[in-house]
């Protein structure tokens, strides 16, 4: 699929250094007003993660062990069992937050390219987060750079803003590779959400993907972006396809009848994606990179399943 791609949109991902200027600052103050006055968003967005702790909602017992404070046994278990055993509260807990925008090869296609909708909506998300007070990390897969950690305050915006802006489209591993990785190098090993960018065109890998984040006891969004190009190709007669990410050529002719059979495969990988998450209660959305990344990130909140 991403030989394909590459011949839909066969173009390099720009710099997206002039979007991330006060402009698109403004626009991110505005989108979180908005998200704010929208019922479902504003319901989702006040969640806090819940761990054991010493809150006050009850959530099991332990064993008592010399140390503990005397305060937290459980008389009436004693009474009853004649067992020594503390009680254990949920507490609330700020929301982590990772952000994983794929920036592999296959995303630099398409006019104008996925990457760039991909970093707008990943930094737009992060902010939202930043502004709820949760703590966000936004990683670019594939790049080889450390995991950044998670930070805190609409002030964090700026350096994950520099950061998005040196990334290109140029990984060429598996999305379940590039996941793995990520995991390897989160720092915070607390349950969290992970909102997963990616043109999923590795469908094989990207559902390995998602599963490994759900393994990892990880919240997954998924965010499926495709170019305009590729859902219908001008392309006929014949060529000769490179694939991106490993180079592969293959020559065919493309006919009507072929140019329809790319675009029933295109239309099934998004079902298949679709039905996937579903199965497995995983919000998935798609987006199209002519879109603006404010009204994208907008729909999602409307829809609700983001940030639940």
């Amino acid at each position: 699929m991403a030989a394909e791609a590459a011949a839909a949109g066969a173009t390099t991902a720009p710099s997206v250094t002039s979007r991330f200027d006060e402009k698109f600052l403004r626009k991110l103050e505005s989108l979180v007003m908005a998200i704010r006055r929208t019922p479902a968003g504003a319901a989702r967005g006040a969640r806090r993660s819940r761990r054991v702790g010493a809150g006050l909602e009850f959530a099991d017992h332990r064993d008592y062990a010399p140390g503990d404070d005397p305060r937290t046994l459980d008389w009436n278990l004693y009474g009853r069992l004649e067992r020594l055993a503390v009680r254990l509260y949920e507490e609330d807990e700020d929301l982590s937050i990772d952000v994983l925008i794929d920036a592999s090869a296959s995303m630099g296609m398409g006019r104008p390219p996925k990457l760039e909708l991909a970093l707008e909506v990943g930094a737009a998300l992060g902010y939202v987060g930043l502004a709820n007070l949760d703590r966000v990390a936004v990683t670019a897969l594939g790049d080889g750079a450390p995991a950044p950690a998670h930070a805190r305050g609409k002030g964090a915006i700026l350096p994950i803003l520099r950061r998005l802006d040196g990334v290109r489209a140029a990984g060429r591993a598996p999305l379940s590779a590039a996941v793995r990785g990520f995991l390897a190098r989160r720092r915070v090993r607390r349950r969290g959400l992970v909102i997963l960018v990616s043109d999923f065109y590795d469908l094989g890998g990207a559902r390995a993907a998602v599963d490994l984040l759900r393994h990892h006891r990880l919240e997954v969004v998924a965010i499926q972006v495709s170019a305009p190009d590729e859902l219908a190709p001008d392309l006929r007669g014949d060529l000769a396809l490179r694939d991106v990410e490993t180079g592969d050529i293959r020559e065919l002719t493309v006919s009507a009848a072929v140019a329809a059979a790319y675009v029933r495969r295109q239309q099934a990988l998004v079902r298949g994606l679709e039905s996937f998450c579903r199965e497995r209660a995983i919000p998935c959305f798609t987006a199209l990179s002519n879109q603006p990344f404010d009204a994208v990130v907008l729909r999602m909140f409307r829809a609700g399943g983001l940030l639940r």
